[in-house]
């Protein structure tokens, strides 16, 4: 808790009292109170008891310990790309993917003096891409924190009127902040997905059209992404992401993370993972949940 600013301090004692009194209705998510993924958890979970985490790893470990029955994490974004490395996060941690959960994202810019003395806007790296144009244009440097909401609390313990902070507009209520500027993201469309994770064998069932998140490696041989790959497209599976990622260093592109419309037991899928898993060293089904929103 301490790792937070001060400011926060106090309601992250609240709601983890509250959290810790009933961890089967705790969802656990990285941020101070008023964070994108506090308003995701209170979206998704309306009856759920939000418990603020100040990284990724400190949600997915009150999962694995049981002080919560699940996380959110978001884990990409329509302007800026990747957020969480779920492929890092994931697979050692004894969880699962359960769910996922689309959030419109809107920032406002806030702090404590007036807006013509800002020279400097503290966010999330994410959040900062996500309004750089807006930024640039305004004559204001960014500063890299790792939480929006916690950023807006940084501002306040400082009391520092040159610098405010890029968080969702109802973080200035919490933190006692004025509202400078609000919808300053580069673009109307800015939304995240986040995906709800939870310890295996917990909810793992779904109903209607499904996701399936997987990784694996293909093997070191001429065209085995393209090999590896054809069973989806031979048996009508349809692939909403592909991305290649790094591990140890090697700068061997030849891991994989993948989302696919569908779910193992489906005639299609299973045809397509065999062929997926003969052309791969190894394939690990991430997570089987259903589809909040419609791929095509």
């Amino acid at each position: 808790m301490e790792s937070f600013a001060e400011p926060a301090r106090a309601l992250v004692a609240q709601m983890a009292l509250a959290a810790a009194a009933a961890p089967a209705r705790t969802v656990a998510f990285q941020g101070a109170p008023g964070a994108n993924s506090h308003i995701a958890v209170q979206q998704a979970f309306p009856q759920g008891l939000p418990l603020p985490c100040f990284d990724f790893g400190d949600a997915i470990d009150a999962v694995r310990e049981g002080r919560a029955d699940c996380a959110m994490i978001p884990i990409e974004n329509s302007l800026h790309g990747r957020v969480a490395d779920i492929h890092f996060l994931l697979p050692e941690s004894g969880l699962v993917i359960t769910g996922e959960h689309f959030l419109a994202i809107r920032y406002a810019l806030m702090g404590l003096g007036q807006p013509h003395e800002v020279r400097s806007a503290m966010s999330h790296p994410q959040a900062l891409g996500q309004c750089r144009h807006w930024l640039r244009k305004a004559g204001i440097a960014p500063i890299a924190y790792p939480d929006t909401a916690g950023a807006a609390a940084v501002v306040a313990e400082r009391r520092d009127v040159s610098l405010a902070a890029l968080a969702p507009p109802a973080a200035a209520a919490l933190y006692g902040l004025k509202t400078f500027a609000e919808d300053i993201a580069d673009a109307p469309h800015n939304t995240t997905r986040f995906v709800v994770l939870a310890r295996a064998g917990q909810r793992t069932g779904h109903a209607g059209p499904a996701i399936t998140t997987l990784i694996f490696e293909v093997k070191n041989v001429p065209a085995a992404l393209y090999k590896a790959l054809g069973g989806f497209a031979t048996n009508g599976v349809n692939m909403t992401k592909l991305e290649s990622y790094q591990r140890g260093g090697s700068f061997s592109a030849t891991e994989f993370y993948a989302d696919i419309v569908g779910a193992p037991g489906d005639a299609a899928v299973d045809r397509a993972l065999e062929e997926l898993g003969f052309h791969s060293k190894w394939v690990r089904v991430l997570g089987t949940y259903p589809q909040a929103r419609v791929r095509g």
